[in-house]
């Protein structure tokens, strides 16, 4: 299992990296590997604006149907559009080309209430 230590982490199995009042989100390895084989997702909030813990897209697996997060209130101001051709990157590439939005923050203090990397591993038991 691969936990970068520079991201924030969620209950909900979504990683976060904070660049400015820019945070790009997906699911974390451990996620993804609990999902099995990603064959779809589905993201229609591109532009909207959302508060924390709203649904803000969906994940398909071969196992399972996930409803996906927000891990912090703003605007989702992109989707990952290559989702589209190649869901499987969710599976192969979780913290690079398999993120799933990036969100204009508008409470970037809600991030303080976000993970480590140490505090995720420990709570997945890995």
């Amino acid at each position: 299992m691969n936990f970068p230590e520079e991201l924030k982490y969620t209950k909900d199995h979504e990683w976060i990296k904070i660049e400015g009042d820019v945070a790009t989100v997906g699911v974390t390895d451990f996620a993804q590997s609990e999902l099995g084989d990603v064959v779809f997702v589905e993201i229609e909030t591109e532009g909207e604006s959302l508060d924390k813990d709203e649904v803000f897209g969906t994940v398909e697996a071969v196992k399972t149907v996930s409803d996906l997060f927000m891990p912090l209130s703003g605007e989702v101001i992109k989707v990952n559009g290559g989702l589209e051709d190649a869901p499987e990157s969710v599976n192969e590439s979780p913290y690079e080309d398999g993120w799933m939005i990036k969100i204009r923050m508008s409470d970037s203090s809600e991030a303080d209430e976000l993970m480590d990397a140490a505090s995720y591993k420990e709570m997945t038991g890995n």
